[in-house]
């Protein structure tokens, strides 16, 4: 997924298919590595699916201060919250969290750009969720190997 959305992808405002009527894989990754490392990792899991494994969900940033910007400590709130017990409406979430409805509503509304919380029509109401068990962020930096440096680091 490229990190800004197309105008052909959903937005917020179109809902997602029933949670309960997709399969979803069980982790989300979101990572931070330059396109030419995500390009051939995104080919592998194709080929990985292809073969009849399951594999992640990768949601991509080649510039970790987007990916900075996007998962602020609120909005980590916010998806924790949601994983954690999925809220009938964004309301009940602003109220189990003692934040502005508006702010969890735009929150929870770049999230869904993202595809990292989908959103369920129950009436008038939208009721957020996550349809994965586990969210990973990855960032990666630091030095290539064979590139006559050596890392000021070592793991």
């Amino acid at each position: 997924m490229s990190e800004e959305p197309t105008d052909t992808e959903p937005t917020h405002d179109e809902f997602s298919s029933d949670p309960d009527a997709v399969e979803y894989p069980s982790t989300l990754r979101i990572t931070s590595i330059p396109a030419e490392q995500a390009q051939a990792a995104a080919i592998e899991r194709a080929e990985r699916w292809e073969g009849g494994e399951t594999v992640p969900h990768v949601v991509n940033f080649e510039d970790r201060a987007r990916l900075r910007q996007l998962l602020t400590d609120r909005r980590m709130e916010l998806l924790e919250a949601v994983m954690d017990q999925p809220p009938e409406s964004i309301r009940a979430l602003a109220d189990r969290l003692d934040r502005d409805v508006h702010d969890v509503h735009d929150d929870l509304s770049l999230l869904a750009e993202y595809e990292i919380v989908h959103f369920e029509a129950d009436g008038r109401a939208k009721k957020p969720y996550v349809p994965y068990d586990t969210v990973r962020i990855e960032v990666e930096f630091g030095l290539r190997r064979g590139d006559g440096s050596e890392s000021a680091a070592s793991v």
